[in-house]
């Protein structure tokens, strides 16, 4: 399994996870084997679905305090906490509304990691042979074909998937009314009031942002690992794995949060039949949360998305390798 660019995404913690798990399934892909390849993407895709539903009341906090400063006053944004918003959420929408949106999530999460992967691969092999077979095992040239290669499979996941990512942020942005009952109804209303394109709101600042999320992510974790294993080569490969993962989770999170706010507010423009607030572009919607929510705005969510970091690669690490040994035993036994 390759990585994800948290078409919802832009996600930090998925990151880091798809980051990892793309080297240590690299090492381990057998080219003669198709069913070797099915049964990574199965076992990842299983193992992200279960990260993300372990770490979705995290990831709607982030969701819920990035589009705050939309419709709110902005005195009131102060008073805003990561504690006082679960309080809200358990005390008037209930404790299960913190999976708001995950179904919607997971029905994303497999699509998406199988196009990553397999435009990945794709891509890899088109660098390559543009730089010239004389150039693999270079450093620096398979640095540059990890983080071209991770930034084009990023953006070619998530223009595929995109519907889904925007139907997820509607979702999961809902709070007291409830605007869209569902996944089905929620592209049904979209279609109906905003024409097919509606389906598409901010995807220009999605692309601005996952190519760099997951170029950044691939080669702080290509250069961490290099160097973890070359002052302490008898480390567990796992926990490297682990730290790396999450630190480079953390870098990409840090550099493309700022667009990745703009891209939710931007898919939640004229939802449930409210005003439009920004009608000039990425750009203009920089200058307008910069004038009235300060430098922070921009920022607005990033701690929740921080600390869903360790917590998601270390929950996916876990449930990928039980899943990719429980399919190789039933592939054995067959």
């Amino acid at each position: 399994m390759s990585m994800e660019a948290r078409v919802g995404v832009v996600e930090g913690g998925q990151r880091a996870l798809n980051s990892a798990l793309n080297q240590q399934t690299k090492q381990s892909l057998n080219p003669q084997s198709q069913v070797g390849t099915l049964n990574q993407l199965l076992a990842g895709g299983i193992a992200g679905a279960f990260s993300k539903t372990c770490t979705a009341p995290l990831a709607r906090l982030t969701i819920l305090f990035q589009v705050q400063g939309m419709h709110s006053d902005v005195s009131a944004l102060s008073k805003a906490s990561i504690w006082r918003e679960a309080t809200r959420i358990v005390n008037e929408e209930g404790f299960r509304a913190f999976w708001r949106g995950n179904l919607v999530t997971i029905a994303h999460r497999l699509p998406y990691s199988s196009v990553s992967f397999y435009a990945y691969e794709h891509y890899k092999k088109l660098l390559h042979s543009t730089f010239g077979e004389d150039l693999r095992g270079n450093a620096t040239t398979d640095m540059c074909v990890h983080f071209l290669g991770g930034g084009m499979a990023g953006i070619t996941a998530a223009s595929a998937t995109y519907p889904l990512d925007l139907v997820r942020t509607r979702l999961s942005a809902q709070k007291n009314v409830v605007y869209y009952r569902g996944i089905g109804h929620a592209f049904h209303t979209i279609c109906r009031e905003e024409r097919f394109l509606g389906l598409y709101k901010g995807l220009g600042a999605t692309l601005l942002g996952v190519g760099p999320s997951i170029a950044i992510s691939f080669s702080v974790y290509e250069a961490l690992r290099s160097f973890w294993q070359s002052e302490r080569p008898n480390d567990s490969t796992v926990m490297v794995s682990l730290a790396c993962g999450s630190l480079s989770g953390i870098a990409s999170s840090t550099a493309t949060f700022p667009l990745d706010l703009v891209r939710r507010r931007m898919q939640l423009e004229g939802a449930g039949g409210r005003a439009r607030v920004y009608n000039t572009g990425i750009l203009g919607t920089f200058r307008h949360i910069i004038r009235n929510e300060g430098l922070r705005g921009l920022y607005r969510g990033i701690l929740p998305e921080y600390y869903k970091v360790v917590p998601s690669v270390g929950i996916v690490f876990m449930t990928y390798e039980t899943l990719k040994m429980f399919l190789s035993r039933i592939h054995t036994s067959d």
